[in-house]
Parts: structure tokens; C-alpha cells; sequence
């Protein structure tokens, strides 16, 4: 089989990382717009704990390339680092975590709450703009069917940042599934970074009913992260990973020290890619480490000369961190 050419994205240029989600969106930027206030509150009626934060703070951050995506550079606890930890100076010792960790067992991903709060409110509105059209005297069945096409929506949005826990397996040869979705890929690509330029590529596409949580495949080292604006084509398509929005985290694998890459590419919907990590970090299997808001696609590179066992094929559902998708044999 000829390798297909795996070429950077052919719509925009590497660009520097600046948060963990370097597209930017209207979600984040309500929630910096919240913290901003969050912080005003604090500062004026809840002295003492500032001071307290302050005194625990660690680092420096006069230089956080964050400034560039709306950081203002003001930390008072943890939550003010939520999209900027990967490039901010400041650090909070680990107690300082626990008192909002509850945040990370809700069963909706963490990195959308802004979304989901902000459609709900969408959904609210509109169901009251519905009934004054019903109090107007407006045909019933229009209000009916307006009614029920709001709440099939809001139940979309709910499903969509749902976050189900996973039993992830131990396995030290078993890679597992960086993502939920369908197998709409397997083949070998030439791909930058691996041995003799080849690797060997497995591509999942996400629809707007997948959980679109990313985990690692594998327990490794970060090494290397790159983000590259792209389009915004169908992820169903091939090409989408060649010329769409999406981000590269490349790893090694901590034992057999072979390396792997996951790329986060955005789809026709989604257009906001989270990535909380950074280089020099260390992942377990199953770890999550961010998200694509709606529907998407992730794909995994492996060394094409690695001796697998695959375990999946073309149409085959899959789910992130529980799926294996192949043993290595040597």
C-alpha cells in the first residue's frame, strides 16, 4: 500500500500555543469575562482569603504568553488558571486544588461548563419567547413543535459534555482509544517525527452524539505540542486531516519508549480544541486531557514498523480510554 502524504495543514501555518484551548470562542471569553467579576467580588467582601491565596501562590508570571488570548494576568486562586496553567508562571500548591475538585467528579466535562451554563440559558429564553407566542394565540401546534425542538436541543447540548467514567485497562501493551466515535481510518501515512518518515495512522470521527472527551492511548512523556489553524471541513473526510484547525501531542511511551502522536482536528461544527497539556508532562493511560467541542475527529499515529496486534477495523464504535485498539507484540 503507498503511504498517503501526511502534509501540515494547507490553510494557515503553525501557530504559538497561548492557552489550552488556542482557537480562542465566545465560551472562553465568557468565562474570563466571569472571572474577571468573580474576582472583583473577592477583592472587595473577601479580603482575607485573597491575602491567604496570595501568601500561596508560587512562581512568576510577567511574561505568560496567555496575555495574548485575554489572560490579564491577575491569579487569585486555581480557577483563574483553568485555561492559562499550561503557559502561566503561577502555581497553587496542591490543597489549594482540593477545595474545587468536586468540579472534576460532576458527570459533565470540566472544560465546558461555560457552554453548557450559556446554552441552557439559551434554551430558557427561548422557551419563553415560545410562551408568549402561546399567550399571543399563536397556532398550538407551532408552539407544540417549537416547545419540543428547544428541549430536544438542550437534551443534545446535556449529552454532549457528558463525561461517564471509564475503566481503563492495564495492559501495559494494550494502546487504547484516544477518543469516542467510529473507525473511519486505518492506513499507512508519511508523518514528520517517526521512523523513516512513515507511520501508521488511525483516524475516529466524532458526531454531535459521541462523548468528546481525549485520553491518552498510552502511559508516556509529553514531548512535543504543535497547533495549526486550518479550516473547517466535514471530519468525516480524510482531508479534513490535512487541511482543518487541530493540534499535535506527540508522546513517547514511558516502557517500550516508541513514538506516538494524537492530533485533535476540529470538524464542521466544532471549532474550539482544549489541549491541558504541556511538553515535559507526564500521562498515565486513560488520563483525559482535553476536548473538541462538537462534532470532530482524532486520529493516532504509531511507527509504521511497530510489530501490533490490531484489534479493530473500518466502522467499528469505539470508546476513549476502555477501547483497545491494538496490542504490541514486541
Amino acid at each position: 500500500m503507498k503511504p498517503e502524504q501526511q502534509s501540515y495543514p494547507g490553510f494557515g501555518q503553525e501557530s504559538p500555543i497561548h492557552s489550552i484551548q488556542p482557537g480562542g470562542g465566545w465560551g472562553m471569553s465568557v468565562e474570563l469575562l466571569w472571572g474577571k467579576f468573580r474576582r472583583w467580588i473577592l477583592k472587595r467582601f473577601c479580603r482575607m482569603y485573597v491575602t491567604e491565596q496570595a501568601a500561596s501562590r508560587q512562581g512568576d508570571c510577567s511574561t505568560c504568553p496567555g496575555r495574548a488570548q485575554g489572560c490579564t494576568g491577575e491569579v487569585i486562586d486555581c480557577r483563574d488558571l483553568k485555561y492559562f496553567n499550561t503557559v502561566c508562571g503561577y502555581s497553587f500548591p496542591d490543597q489549594q486544588h482540593h477545595r474545587f475538585a468536586w468540579r472534576e467528579k460532576l458527570f459533565f466535562a470540566r472544560w465546558g461548563l461555560a457552554e453548557l451554563i450559556m446554552f441552557t440559558l439559551g434554551c430558557m429564553l427561548a422557551s419563553c419567547a415560545v410562551g408568549l407566542l402561546a399567550y399571543a394565540e399563536t397556532p398550538y401546534w407551532l408552539t407544540i413543535t417549537l416547545s419540543v425542538l428547544i428541549f430536544l436541543f438542550w437534551l443534545e447540548i446535556i449529552w454532549f459534555f457528558r463525561d461517564p467514567p471509564r475503566k481503563i485497562p492495564e495492559n501495559n501493551f494494550a494502546v487504547v482509544s484516544p477518543a469516542d466515535g467510529t473507525i473511519v481510518e486505518i492506513s499507512e501515512v508519511d508523518a514528520e517525527g517517526f521512523p523513516e518518515g512513515k507511520a501508521f495512522r488511525i483516524g475516529i470521527f466524532l458526531s454531535v452524539f459521541n462523548v468528546h472527551i481525549n485520553r491518552s492511548p498510552v502511559t508516556g512523556t509529553v514531548t512535543k505540542l504543535r497547533y495549526f489553524p486550518g479550516r473547517f471541513l466535514n471530519a468525516m473526510k480524510t482531508v479534513s486531516a490535512r487541511v482543518n484547525e487541530q493540534l499535535w501531542i506527540d508522546m513517547q511511551h514511558d516502557q517500550l519508549n516508541f513514538p506516538l502522536r494524537v492530533t485533535q482536528i476540529s470538524g464542521a461544527l466544532a471549532r474550539r480544541i482544549v489541549c491541558d497539556l504541556k511538553t515535559g508532562q507526564k500521562v498515565i493511560k486513560g488520563q483525559k486531557f482535553g476536548m473538541i467541542k462538537l462534532g470532530s475527529r482524532t486520529e493516532l499515529y504509531l511507527p509504521h514498523n511497530l510489530d501490533i496486534d490490531l484489534q479493530v477495523k473500518i466502522g467499528d464504535k469505539v470508546r476513549g480510554g476502555s477501547s483497545v485498539l491494538l496490542h504490541i507484540k514486541n
